[in-house]
């Protein structure tokens, strides 16, 4: 149980444990280092992340991959005021998560206050405690707290040491220090550690797949040190509808050369679904690769050609996502298929399904040449579906958010899918549900004690087809 700290424990500074070993112990050669890290860094369209994953060994070895993942920090240095910390303990083995005594942290760059009022939240959960120990020579949450400094101005910091514990617990601790946009929440991670560079590098991109993919319960030791706090993190981003997306991955070897024994750092953003959006750039780039793709398409046979990517995509682009792909002619839907679940990266998923809207949707022909400049081409991308809970059809109707929620039911082997935007059509929610169930082949009043609803977010754009095969 969490205690109250002594009058003598709230002067209490936490010294730097790692300065001159993970990062210059001199102020002035730490400020250069973070400046050659974030000129390293790479840059994401990602604009307000709630949860920022990044990695904690050296800054020499993952400060570039670090610096990603703090990258576009200062743009909101303004909004935020805190800042929860919380990473792995590597060299005190204890179960729970353990807090720190300390009201300040020091490093070469000043101190930083913690926030003792929001820490205090955590006093009713038993796996909670006040514990000074796993702090001592730990570098996990020192290594990161740098990277702050030099992006935010004022700040205070929740540290949270993750032990031996559930992810759910890990959840329910950020739930509770969860705060608004004045609070992010940064998870401490590597990925894995001491394979041939290779191998580690296939190993790490399963890991990013898994983590896009929300898949908390997949992660282990072997694919991450801070496992159980990602996994905890990666429980609320779930629960509350984040899109997560890795935008830097590397290793050890990238580094030093020596790729016989290596460690693998990512850097990894998780943003509001319903606030997500690409860039205007990285939106182009799919659109104008769909028109191009379907232009082709209808002059093959309804054939795909094969992609060929010249230089490095952004990894926004190759994140695993489930999209919908619609075309329409004068306002009128000429053909619209997709992916409720996420299984393969987003520019492949936008063009399979760019390809199967216009030939494989089986309520109308195939498209042919001369329909193409009166068409219109949008995307559509999905968040993870969410399961709602509901044990009457107005309950479920209660629970509706017309205009934000897509959804999908599924009773009998029978299933349909309508995206956001169908709300504009069918604005009453019990109407656009008796449409939903006889889309699936169902009676428009249909109810059982098996039938399932998850709804979903989407964000969605597009340009007619015309203008994107004239683009250059």
């Amino acid at each position: 149980m969490l205690a109250e700290p002594s009058a003598s424990a709230a002067e209490a500074i936490q010294l730097p444990q790692v300065a001159g070993q993970f990062y210059p112990a001199e102020p002035l050669q730490l400020a250069a280092q973070l400046k050659r890290c974030m000129l390293e860094g790479k840059r994401s369209s990602i604009e307000a992340p709630k949860v920022i994953v990044a990695p904690h060994a050296g800054i020499v070895y993952s400060g570039g991959v670090a610096a990603s993942a703090f990258a576009g920090l200062a743009r909101r240095a303004h909004l935020i005021r805190r800042v929860v910390l919380v990473g792995p303990a590597h060299r005190f083995a204890f179960r729970g998560i353990a807090l720190a005594t300390a009201s300040r942290w020091r490093t070469p760059l000043g101190d930083v206050p913690v926030d003792l009022a929001m820490q205090r939240r955590l006093k009713p959960m038993a796996e909670v405690s006040l514990d000074d120990r796993p702090f001592e020579n730990e570098h996990s949450l020192e290594v990161l707290l740098p990277f702050l400094q030099a992006s935010l101005k004022t700040f205070e910091i929740v540290p949270m040491l993750v032990g031996d514990v559930a992810p759910s617990v890990v959840s329910d601790a950020l739930e509770r220090v969860w705060g608004g946009p004045e609070t992010i929440i940064v998870v401490s991670s590597d990925l894995s550690h001491f394979k041939p560079a290779q191998e580690a590098k296939d190993f790490d991109t399963v890991t990013r797949r898994l983590v896009e993919m929300l898949e908390a319960g997949q992660l282990n030791g072997e694919r991450a040190c801070g496992h159980r706090a990602l996994a905890g993190a990666l429980l609320r981003a779930r629960a509350l509808d984040l899109r997560v997306t890795g935008v830097d991955m590397a290793t050890s070897g990238d580094l030093t050369g020596d790729e016989t024994r290596v460690v693998g750092y990512g850097a990894f953003l998780m943003e509001y679904a319903a606030q997500a959006a690409l860039s205007s750039a990285e939106r182009r780039v799919l659109l104008i690769t769909a028109a191009r793709i379907l232009a082709h398409a209808c002059q093959n046979g309804g054939k795909a050609p094969s992609l060929s990517v010249n230089g490095a995509l952004p990894m926004t682009l190759s994140a695993l996502r489930a999209t919908f792909v619609s075309l329409e002619q004068g306002g009128r839907l000429r053909g619209c298929i997709g992916s409720t679940q996420a299984h393969r990266p987003l520019l492949q998923d936008v063009l399979a399904n760019t390809i199967k809207a216009a030939f494989g949707d089986r309520r109308f022909p195939g498209v042919t040449t001369s329909e193409l400049d009166g068409l219109d081409l949008s995307i559509s991308i999905l968040s993870h579906p969410r399961p709602i809970a509901a044990e009457s059809e107005q309950a479920l109707i209660d629970e509706l958010s017309p205009d934000r929620d897509g959804l999908i039911i599924a009773d009998q082997g029978r299933s349909a899918l309508f995206l956001p935007h169908v709300w504009k059509q069918i604005p009453d929610p019990k109407v656009f549900l008796a449409a939903l169930r006889q889309k699936a082949g169902l009676a428009a009043d249909h109810w059982s004690p098996t039938f399932r609803a998850l709804r979903f977010g989407a964000e969605k754009f597009g340009a007619p087809v015309k203008s994107l095969l004239a683009a250059r």
